[in-house]
């Protein structure tokens, strides 16, 4: 006879959820849910606090791996990193938001396939490098641009990584999903597979997804030079009528 399985401390799932939902702190929705979790398995409450405190001990240089890289990004922004870059993309005369997105693009794919993942990123190349260029670039041609041509150019630089890591990474034979991949099919369905024969497969959709973003940055910079050409000849026609 089969024993029932308790599926009671599954409420800590429930109570991150709604903790999450609610915009609680998160650190507090964490703790209260392995509360309620080591509870519902009839935990006692030393052993509740001895596996929280093995997990903090287990994870307690994280922190400074993610703060340190943003604490110094931010030193370097104050100091004019932005303006650097976008100054210097200004020298460039051929230079446009799209092709710039394409370029990172390639070198954002091969990067991740290679299993350097961490050499870009939102906070530690979007934000302070790549989408200054892109809007720099589109300055240098256009002039001033308006807030809401800013945020699209955040927006696709933005995209525009998450594509390259995305499809990139699957080329790289001991990502995790790859392992996990093999793993599965191996033990769950039966299939031989190898890890890097999974990898070789991800290489014709990374190229289909580097197609199609490249595609869309060169319908991005399209679609800007017909609409700030219209802005800026609007804005003549109406210092001329004055």
């Amino acid at each position: 006879m089969e024993s029932a399985v308790n599926l009671w401390p599954l409420a800590g799932i429930a109570a991150i959820i709604i903790g999450f939902l609610l915009r609680f702190n998160p650190v507090l929705v964490v703790v209260v849910s392995g509360l309620i979790t080591g509870l519902a398995a009839h935990m006692s409450p030393g052993e509740i606090l001895e596996k929280l405190g093995a997990g903090f001990l287990s994870t307690r240089n994280l922190p400074v791996i993610l703060l340190l890289p943003l604490a110094v990004i931010g030193l370097l922004e104050r100091h004019g990193l932005k303006e650097r870059s976008q100054a210097w993309i200004a020298q460039i005369k051929s230079a446009t938001a799209g092709r710039l997105l394409i370029v990172y693009l390639f070198v954002r794919e091969v990067t991740a396939a290679l299993g350097l993942t961490s050499l870009g990123g939102h906070p530690q190349i979007v934000r302070p490098l790549l989408a200054p260029m892109a809007e720099g670039a589109t300055e240098n041609r256009y002039g001033e641009l308006p807030p809401e041509v800013r945020h699209r150019l955040r927006a696709m630089a933005a995209a525009t990584d998450n594509v390259g890591l995305f499809f990139g990474e699957d080329i790289f034979v001991a990502f995790g999903a790859i392992i996990f991949m093999h793993n599965f099919m191996q033990e769950s369905a039966g299939i031989q597979t190898e890890p890097l024969h999974i990898a070789v497969w991800g290489i014709p959709t990374a190229l289909c997804a580097f197609l199609i973003q490249a595609v869309r940055l060169r319908r991005l910079d399209k679609i800007l030079a017909a609409e700030l050409t219209a802005l800026n000849n609007d804005a003549l026609k109406a210092k001329g009528g004055r």
